[in-house]
């Protein structure tokens, strides 16, 4: 079986090394953007990648905005979004599930719990 791409998008390098080791431990292949339109472009050019993982606060372009963009000017591309940040406001979670989120994590999060998202997500049960 061939492992499955996985794009992460996050701004803090920290947080980019926490889930690319927990996905890497787990055997996904994952393609790092350092904030949102560098995650767009990376989506863009990984289109066969089995899930998108999000940080909403980010320079440049934050997650929602690059998931409105998604949608909008790419929407042949459908992709399981999951947001990993530190908010946890309701109105916050609503526009990420109108802009295509599946899944709402908070930081500080524990890998396993995140690997375990994935994997429903992508039907790695």
């Amino acid at each position: 079986m061939t492992s499955k791409k996985i794009v992460v998008v996050d701004d803090s390098r920290t947080a980019r090394q926490q889930v690319i080791m927990a996905l890497a431990d787990a055997g996904y292949d994952v393609i790092e953007g350092v904030d949102g339109r560098d995650g767009l472009a990376k989506i863009v050019s990984n289109p066969d990648a089995a899930l998108i993982i999000c940080d909403v606060n980010m320079p440049i372009m934050n997650g929602l905005e690059m998931l409105n963009a998604l949608k909008s000017d790419h929407p042949a591309i459908q992709v399981p979004i999951i947001m990993v940040t530190t908010e946890a406001q309701l109105e916050l979670v609503q526009q990420a599930k109108a802009a295509g989120a599946r899944g709402w994590i908070v930081k500080p999060f524990k890998p396993h719990m995140l690997v375990a998202a994935v994997r429903k997500l992508v039907g790695d049960t």
